[in-house]
């Protein structure tokens, strides 16, 4: 416990020994016009990870097996999912609230970057007002008949993590590491926060797993052999699935042209989620 604790855990985001479960917080109303069957967020416990990443694949491989999937971009002062995407044009309203904008294959997505003059300009607000505008991407945006919306989170058990955890109605988490050896702190600082939360957890996703020679097809572990089974054993949650240090993948990404990428990564991921969301 902070020396400065005020005992208000509804509006801290210390993962404190001392944390109280919040109660009776009332969960963001969904804007009238919309429609949302399940609701899964992508986090970690720290940055550079490639959340990012994780939750464009999941949502185009959703897309590709005919649903209609989503992307609430969460992470207000670092958005990337437009880019990713190839989305420059900026959202537009209606009277029945904010339309997000449309992939080339039909993903929708809200993001501050589609709100900004410029794609370049920072987004310099204190916790509150981030956190507010998380809620309105819930609450203002028309999400039509979408199946399956991913929110990207920031890194971190912080302001905005804390906000969708209590304002959205998550069905699950998916979350996201690599193979350093920080691996089992990551882990566990977003298992325990989801725990407070009574969120359930899907699984995780490593990042920058290996790389496999274009030519021989040889792995190689360049940040050290992974203990990802150890890890997701010891905190009670399962593998979904690894991700490659893939150049074509990286391009992808910076072309715009994420719907494009090659590749069964997350296909078991995939699986093992609908699974989880027919329960």
């Amino acid at each position: 416990m902070s020396e400065s604790c005020n005992h208000d855990c509804e509006s801290c985001g210390q993962s404190c020994s001392s944390r109280e479960k919040p109660q009776g917080i009332q969960k963001e109303a969904l804007n009238a016009s919309s429609s949302v069957k399940k609701v899964i967020g992508v986090v970690s416990g720290k940055g550079g990870v490639g959340k990012s990443l994780v939750t464009s694949l999941l949502a185009v491989t959703f897309q590709r097996r005919g649903y209609h999937s989503a992307i609430l971009d969460a992470d207000v002062t670092g958005p990337s999912i437009p880019k990713a995407f190839g989305i420059h044009e900026k959202a537009v309203g209606s009277e029945l609230g904010i339309l997000p904008a449309r992939s080339k294959t039909g993903v929708d997505i809200m993001s501050v970057n589609l709100l900004l003059d410029h794609e370049d300009d920072p987004v310099v607000w204190r916790g509150p007002i981030i956190a507010g505008t998380v809620k309105q991407f819930w609450s203002d945006v028309v999400w039509n008949d979408v199946d399956f919306l991913f929110v990207d989170m920031p890194p971190g058990t912080g302001d905005v993590p804390l906000t969708v955890f209590q304002s959205l109605p998550l069905d699950g988490i998916v979350i996201v590491t690599s193979p350093q050896e920080l691996v089992s702190m990551i882990v566990g600082k977003a298992v325990n926060m989801a725990k407070m939360m009574d969120i359930s957890i899907l699984g995780v996703v490593e990042n920058m797993s290996y790389f496999e020679c274009p030519d021989c097809g040889k792995r190689y572990a360049v940040f050290g052999e992974s203990h990802l089974e150890e890890v997701a054993a010891q905190y009670g949650t399962k593998v979904l699935g690894r991700l490659p240090i893939a150049p074509a993948l990286a391009k992808n990404c910076d072309d715009g042209l994420i719907e494009l990428f090659e590749g069964d990564w997350l296909e078991d991921a995939a699986d093992d989620i609908e699974k989880q969301m027919e329960n």
